[in-house]
């Protein structure tokens, strides 16, 4: 009977042990992940902003250049 006991008592501490490092390499892996996620997500913004701005400095660029070749309120 006393085996029967600690049989159980090593079974379920190998089930416990199971579940903390499943637990651990999913967490790891969803950390992972989010880092990366994370990572790309800072460039396509930082790509967004640096189109947003080259937009403005060719649409001023445009305009300047219409301005040399137009009348003043033409340009505008």
């Amino acid at each position: 009977m006393q085996r029967l006991e600690h049989l159980q008592h090593l079974d379920k501490h190998l089930v416990d042990e199971l579940a903390q490092v499943a637990r651990e390499t999913v967490r790891d892996e969803l950390r992972e992940q989010t880092r990366k996620q994370r990572r790309k997500a800072a460039l396509y913004a930082a790509s967004g902003a640096t189109a947003l701005y080259a937009g403005a400095a060719l649409a001023l660029a445009v305009g300047l250049a219409l301005a040399l070749v137009l009348p003043d309120w033409a340009a505008a």
